[in-house]
């Protein structure tokens, strides 16, 4: 089957590093970019949520774009988080994406306003008229409060030709199943759930939006490379050695957790921007913990 844009199987939403005076950490980005590319991601996110996007400014975002445009030199595409609760603020964010060079957007519905879904579908409709450049929708109802409905992602993507793609944060697997039956078969659906990335592939998903891939990225991508290669049982069992990982790194506030494994990794410094908090030392200790039993178990 053609895609009409294949953004890769394994997209990592990534972070911004923060240097001790919370000023973004440009060195440190590169070094971020690069170890992604690393661990095999088909493509990041900039400015997303674990990029820590609302407390960046619009020029903080810019340029995260461009110094990871200019990092990644052609070997992994760049999705910018365009999104706003404002369609005519998302609109102008995707438009400086477009002009920047980013490969796509990543668009989330309208959070706080909670639109119903006929607002939805003007709201993505306005951006989708607006550019060019491939969209991805981000249904995160936990986040916004309001959630997308297997019909309105369908009309969605049957109407406007550059709307691509759904990350899907909704443990709902129902929904996914309704959206498949839907939606043309060349729209792209990824899990935004790194621990249901292989129950969503069962049901046609095509890969993961992930946070997790910032530290074990190749391992993701061999889980979701032997389920499409029919070996289901070598997929299953990765899947049960990263599950603890998984689900460790989400209980603090994203990105706080994979903040404190990127630091101890030495690629950043462990700092995150108010209203978020460093992880304390219990925690923290836990966290690496999870991440040492993971690594021995894939050594």
């Amino acid at each position: 089957m053609t895609l009409r844009c294949d953004l890769g199987e394994l997209i990592t939403a990534m972070v911004t590093p923060f240097d001790r005076q919370k000023a973004v950490d440009y060195e440190a980005l590169e070094k971020v970019v690069k170890h992604l590319i690393e661990q095999k991601t088909d493509a990041i996110v900039v400015a997303g949520t674990t990029g820590e996007s609302p407390t960046l400014t619009l020029e903080e975002e810019y340029e995260i774009l461009y110094c990871t445009k200019s990092t990644v030199s052609g070997q992994c595409k760049v999705i910018m988080g365009a999104g706003s609760n404002s369609t005519d603020s998302a609109i102008l964010a995707s438009k400086k994406a477009e002009e920047l060079g980013a490969d796509a957007i990543l668009s989330v519905v309208p959070y706080y306003n909670k639109p119903d879904q006929k607002g939805i579908i003007e709201h993505f409709g306005k951006i989708a008229r607006s550019v060019d450049i491939p969209i991805v929708l981000y249904n995160i109802p936990s986040r916004t409060g309001v959630d997308m409905t297997p019909s309105t992602i369908a009309f969605l993507a049957k109407e406007y030709p550059n709307i691509v793609a759904l990350k899907q944060s909704n443990p709902n697997l129902d929904l996914i199943s309704e959206v498949k039956m839907l939606a043309p078969d060349d729209f792209v659906i990824y899990s935004g759930d790194d621990s249901l990335t292989l129950p969503m592939l069962s049901i046609g998903a095509h890969g993961v939006v992930s946070v997790a891939s910032h530290v074990v990225g190749v391992q993701i991508k061999s889980m979701i490379h032997n389920f499409k290669a029919g070996q289901v049982v070598a997929a299953s069992n990765m899947h049960k050695i990263l599950y603890p990982l998984f689900k460790k790194i989400f209980t603090a506030p994203n990105p706080t957790p994979i903040k404190a494994l990127l630091s101890k990794l030495d690629l950043i410094d462990n700092n995150v921007r108010s209203p978020l908090v460093e992880l304390n030392e219990e925690d923290r200790l836990e966290l690496l913990e999870v991440l040492n039993c993971v690594y021995k178990k894939l050594s």
